[in-house]
């Protein structure tokens, strides 16, 4: 699951992950996490906490966008869900240290590098009116 969040400025909040973590060190990426026998939002919610502090409630979650991806020919494909949220409490703040250095917002039109691709790609799609990107694919 993956978080989207704006603030009122129209700038996204992403995370500087660990240049440790096995997946995409030193890059930025969406508040992200996967599911531990909970529904997609539930997950959506307690990863917003977990990694950021910030509280968000199940019912101002909206599914954004839709990615599927497969990385490399033969890779298992994955199934991406972007979540919307225009209503929460706290301020970012680093929980997971091992796993994020930074919460930072940006402008859409100005993302930082380097970026996950898909997640610059799923900002792009989403605010262009797209619901669902197909990456990697031949």
């Amino acid at each position: 699951m993956h978080l989207y969040l704006e603030n009122a400025q129209g700038e996204v909040l992403l995370g500087l992950r660990h240049p440790d973590c096995v997946f995409a060190g030193g890059e930025w990426h969406f508040l992200a996490g996967r599911g531990e026998q909970e529904s997609a939002i539930a997950c959506l919610v307690r990863e917003a906490y977990e990694e950021a502090g910030l509280l968000i409630h199940p019912e101002d979650a909206e599914l954004a966008h839709i990615l599927h991806l497969c990385d490399t020919p033969g890779s298992r494909p994955r199934l991406h869900l972007v979540f919307r949220v225009r209503r929460w409490a706290g301020e970012p703040v680093i929980r997971e240290a091992d796993k994020c250095l930074a919460w930072r917002w940006w402008s859409p039109d100005a993302l930082p590098e380097p970026i996950v691709a898909y997640t610059r790609t799923a900002i792009e799609r989403f605010r262009a009116g797209h619901r669902y990107t197909e990456l990697g694919w031949t």
